[in-house]
This record gives C-alpha cells, structure tokens and sequence, in this order.
C-alpha cells in the first residue's frame, strides 16, 4: 500500500493508485483515440493503462465464451504492440498487460515483446499475465487448454531467464533452450513487475511462486478480500509476506464511485483498475469525471 504525506501535519496515510482499463478493441479503437487516451490519463492524474489480449474470434459461443471475445468483425489489438504505441505518447504512465495469456504465447518471443515495451517506455511496463480460458482459442493455437498451467509455468521461468542471465538457458517441461543471449535486457531490474491474474486456488499459487503484483478481475470488495486472506498462507509457504505484492483489483463492468474504491483498499487493494469509455466521442469527458469524482479523492484516502 502506498504512502503519501499529508502536508499540514506530515502524517503518513494510505491511498489507493487508480488506473484505467483501456478499449483496444476494433474498430471502435483508433490511433488518434489511443494518443488522446494516454496523453488525457496521464494529465489527469491516473496511475497505469492496462489493455486486454485475446488473439482470434469466434462466432459461436461453444464453450461459454463472452460476446467480447466472439466473432463478427471486431477484433483485441495486440497488448505489446499497443503498449508500445502508448509508450511514444506518454512519459510517465505505467503500461500493462490485464492480461496477457502467458500460457498461449511462444516464451522467446514474449520475453522479446515484453522487454523492447520496458526498453523503449524507460521502465514502465507492467507485465499482468493469465492462464486463458476459452478452448477454441488454445485450439486455434495447436495448444490443449488441459496443459495451460503448466505451460505458463514453464513460459514465466523461460521469459525469466531470458531477462536476467546474460546467457540463458532452460532445459525442463519439455522444452530445450540451448546456451543463447537475449538482448536488450528489460530497464527494471531484474525484470518488469509480473502481476498474475486470476482467483483460483491454483492463480493464488502462481502468484506466491512468480508474481510482484496480484491482478483481481472482475470481483468486488468482499470477494477480494476473502481471496486476499487465502492467499497469505501461500504466500508464507513460499517465505513471502501479502505486503510483498501489489494487490491491483479490475472491476470491470461493476459500478464505482469513491466509497467502492475505499471498499476496495479495505480489502486489501493497492490499485484501483476503472474502465475507460468504449466511445471515442465521450472518453474525454469521462477521463475528467473519473479524475474529479475519484482520482483525486483515492489520494486522500
């Protein structure tokens, strides 16, 4: 949890970051609207912008799948790619995956992306990952969503070598990395924030074994906090303590004002993620009342 001080007295308070959970959607989701978007967040005040990932669409909703990630004609721009657009246009917003599917992901290739985001931002990317859910897209891959903990498991520990060994190399879970060097090595050191996401009994296990930060989607305060309080046992199984880690919570859909916010620090959130607006024509306008109405206030909590 953070610590700001409060001028007239010098007491140290708790507050809460918040950050903004981007559309990067087509084609509601335009190069002029991310420009604005990122150089709008970062006047204003917010903390961190966090895109989304899912590959490919389907028309069908064979395994339950949200109509976010069903077929038509739009379409989840690329995470690294939009990060690294926004990345030109601002200089002091953190940037996040929220998050990216680590377990669908080539790992030599992910730890290239992730690090040239870390590079050319000056140390801001924050690396939220995930596990993935939706079976069509692990088959449109060649990839069983039956393997999908074991393979992020094994793509973080490969993505981490890469990042900090001068030279690398990884021979485990049925992959051979020979003696290689991966360069540029990310700015932070020894690598970006991981942030896993998720709330199951297996992500809170991922957390203590890889994660700096814990990524909470879509669940309110209550719901955190109990997750909150079943992950400090394994967190001290692995010799870590809750404080070790920055506990970031998405609301989503969920309705928030100053008082959910607080609810949320409560239970244990750090950071705050508010979703921006999918209209291009109203995000100006709502990035000034979500700055008034919260962005502000979090800091005095």
């Amino acid at each position: 949890m953070g610590d700001a001080q409060l001028p007239e007295t010098g007491v140290a308070v708790s507050f809460v970051q918040v950050g903004l959970f981007a559309p990067s959607s087509t084609p509601g989701t335009t190069p002029a609207s991310l420009r604005a978007l990122g150089a709008a967040a970062e006047d204003r005040g917010f903390h961190s912008v966090w895109v989304p990932e899912h590959v490919i669409a389907f028309d069908r909703e064979a395994s339950g799948a949200r109509p976010a990630v069903l077929g038509g004609r739009s379409g989840v721009l690329d995470p690294f790619v939009t990060l690294g657009f926004l990345a030109a246009s601002t200089t002091t917003l953190r940037l996040g995956t929220g998050v990216t599917l680590i377990s669908q992901r080539q790992p030599v290739f992910a730890a290239k992306e992730a690090a040239t985001v870390d590079y050319l931002s000056g140390g801001r990317l924050d690396l939220g990952v995930g596990v993935g859910w939706i079976r069509e897209e692990f088959t449109a891959l060649q990839l069983r969503r039956e393997d999908r903990g074991r393979l992020a498991d094994r793509n973080l520990e490969i993505m981490r070598t890469l990042w900090v060994d001068d030279v690398s190399e990884y021979h485990d879970r049925g992959y051979e990395l020979a003696p290689s060097r991966a360069f540029p090595k990310p700015v932070q050191q020894p690598h970006p924030p991981i942030h896993v996401g998720g709330h199951s009994d297996a992500a809170l296990r991922r957390v203590a074994r890889y994660g700096q930060g814990w990524y909470a989607f879509n669940v309110g305060p209550d719901e955190l906090g109990e997750r909150a309080r079943a992950l400090e046992p394994v967190m001290r199984d692995h010799d870590r303590a809750l404080a070790d880690l920055t506990v970031s919570v998405c609301p989503f859909l969920r309705s928030v004002d100053i008082d959910v916010v607080q609810q949320y620090r409560d239970a244990g959130a750090d950071q705050v993620i508010l979703l921006a607006s999918f209209e291009p024509e109203t995000m100006i306008a709502a990035l000034d009342r979500l700055a008034t109405e919260i962005v502000e206030p979090a800091l005095a909590l």
